[in-house]
């Protein structure tokens, strides 16, 4: 992955390239936290939008309104996102299925409602700028393509190494025997509410970290960043990709950011193309695209 991210920059061959390798990377990222969640835990969530946009909202007004260091913003916003999950993921944790769905979903509605009313704070509906991002003294704004690419590239790939320790160790383990049965995980001897709680809490804070990024880059965020079909599109993401797959996770994400760039020449039928295209993937790919590509190299093996 560390060679593609490296390669990747000899084939944008201009900013709008660039543009759009950087947003499936931030995307990205939040993506490998709510795998770890839906994936591994098997625990649904329609409303992870909502820290994405509380992790990109702390970073602009910390950074904007109180003049904080944007990296001391950045990990503000995440540690108070983990305490929101972290309160909020105890009694909501304790549903299954749908009612789990509905519950993580009236969770984003309430916070796109508070950051929609809150025009003191927030802008309202109007949005609010964001100052750039300060690392190590070098200002990186949004015309800064090729800084902000090694950014997010460095990011994802530790976003992603993090990942994968998780799913190898002890507490990983736990996640997959929680997924098959939770009866038989608290049989096994699993605290099955510990460590729903855990993987809640990280990949809430993969989000927030993700939106605080997406939203010194934009330079500007609104609350679409929170809404309810910000949350469909991670969750549209992680299936597409494959689902207990870290890197399918993020080859969804590229994907789908990606594949609405090249249907424009579609125009009015744009929608209907990229529609047609998940149907067909989830049809003949039912295990997502790379978990679903590797079983085809594998079949064709002698």
């Amino acid at each position: 992955m560390a060679l593609v991210l490296a390669v990747l920059p000899v084939f944008l061959s201009n900013r709008f390239y660039y543009d759009v390798a950087i947003h499936a990377g931030l995307a990205a990222i939040a993506v490998v936290g709510l795998n770890l969640l839906i994936g591994y835990a098997g625990q649904i969530s329609l409303g992870h939008a909502g820290f994405f946009g509380l992790g990109a909202y702390g970073s602009a007004v910390l950074t904007g309104t109180h003049g904080w260091p944007p990296m001391l913003a950045l990990l503000a916003s995440a540690l108070v996102v983990a305490l929101l999950a972290f309160l909020v993921g105890r009694p909501i944790l304790r549903l299954r299925g749908h009612y789990l769905a509905m519950a993580t979903l009236g969770m984003g509605l309430l916070i796109f409602m508070v950051i929609t009313n809150e025009r003191a704070i927030t802008g309202g509906p109007d949005g609010m700028a964001v100052p750039a991002l300060d690392v190590f003294g070098f200002a990186l704004g949004g015309r800064d393509k090729q800084a902000w690419y090694a950014l997010v590239a460095v990011c994802l790939l530790l976003a992603v190494w993090l990942a994968l320790n998780l799913i190898d160790s002890p507490v990983g383990r736990a996640l997959r025997a929680l997924h098959g049965s939770e009866v038989a995980a608290r049989v096994g001897g699993v605290d099955v509410a510990e460590y729903k709680l855990i993987i809640f809490v990280i990949s809430a804070v993969y989000a927030s970290v993700a939106g605080s990024l997406s939203a010194h880059y934009s330079g500007f965020i609104t609350p679409d960043a929170v809404g309810f079909l910000h949350s469909i599109e991670l969750v549209t993401m992680v299936v597409l990709g494959g689902m207990a797959s870290t890197y399918g996770a993020v080859v969804g994400a590229a994907v789908l950011v990606a594949l609405p760039q090249f249907l424009t020449a579609f125009h009015d039928y744009e929608q209907v193309m990229l529609g047609a295209i998940l149907i067909a993937c989830m049809i003949f790919l039912r295990r997502g695209l790379l978990p679903s590509a590797i079983d085809l190299i594998r079949a064709r093996r002698p």
